[in-house]
């Protein structure tokens, strides 16, 4: 009986968050052929929070006590499932874009609304032309006060844990000397899982680490910041993990 009322309610909330997503979106990318993104940041905030609302999530945003509001910043985060976007957008106090696939951009509506608003993409296997453009974006959005949200890992979790990270934005960081803010989202897992279209009452907690300055660091330096940055959201999601019981009740539920 759980279950069926498990799958009903997940069903009925797919369809309203859908419904809600669909039908304010086209509202957006009107507004932002004629306003600058920058200056109705707050309708597209409102509407990934309330994304989450009507999914049924229940949210919250942890500070750590050095964690400044302030500085552009890369916001590297561990990548869970289809919702991280909202999640990292309603959690992260800055005007923010994100480091994407260059397939998302061929989207109907969804790509160029992504484009407008500045999300920067990233092509799989790239030549050496096309990591300088990379480059040359990301160093002008963070130089135009941008802050940028990363998901070094590559794809997203099959099991809960932290994946590998990849050098790519840390190299910028350091290139570039701009701050690292470790994030990390636990609970999303036990919500939505990739290959899995159940979505469960779930608590989603984003904590925000301390910048980490890269000013004084060199191209030598780049694999322990990736380690420190990757050991910070790790340990953050595995005593996350390690505090609940739920992760075992998904497998169990499938």
């Amino acid at each position: 009986m759980k279950r069926a009322w498990l799958v009903v309610r997940a069903a009925t909330l797919w369809l309203l968050s859908g419904l809600h997503f669909f039908t304010l979106c086209p509202l957006l990318v009107l507004l932002g052929i004629f306003v600058d993104p920058r200056r109705n940041d707050w309708p597209q905030r409102a509407l990934f929070r309330n994304v989450l609302r009507v999914a049924g999530v229940k949210f919250e945003v942890c500070r750590a006590p050095g964690f400044d509001p302030q500085p552009t910043s890369f916001f590297i985060a561990n990548h869970v499932n289809i919702f991280d976007a909202f999640v990292v957008y309603s959690a992260i106090p800055q005007f923010l874009r994100g480091l994407e696939l260059e397939s998302h951009f061929r989207i109907p509506a969804y790509g160029w609304m992504m484009r407008r608003f500045g999300n920067i993409p990233v092509r799989k296997n790239p030549t050496a032309a096309q990591t300088k453009e990379l480059y040359r974006r990301t160093r002008a959005a963070l130089d135009d006060g941008v802050s940028l949200v990363v998901f070094p890992e590559g794809g997203r979790t099959l099991d809960g844990h932290v994946g590998e990270f990849k050098d790519g934005a840390f190299r910028m960081a350091v290139q570039f000397g701009y701050p690292v803010v470790p994030v990390a989202i636990t609970g999303s897992f036990d919500f939505n899982r990739k290959g899995h279209w159940m979505i469960y009452p779930a608590k989603i907690v984003v904590y925000l680490g301390e910048q980490i300055e890269t000013k004084d660091l060199t191209k030598q330096d780049v694999g322990t910041l990736r380690d420190k940055v990757h050991r910070i959201v790790s340990d953050t999601v595995d005593a996350a993990i390690a505090a609940s019981g739920r992760g075992r009740e998904l497998d169990a539920n499938g």
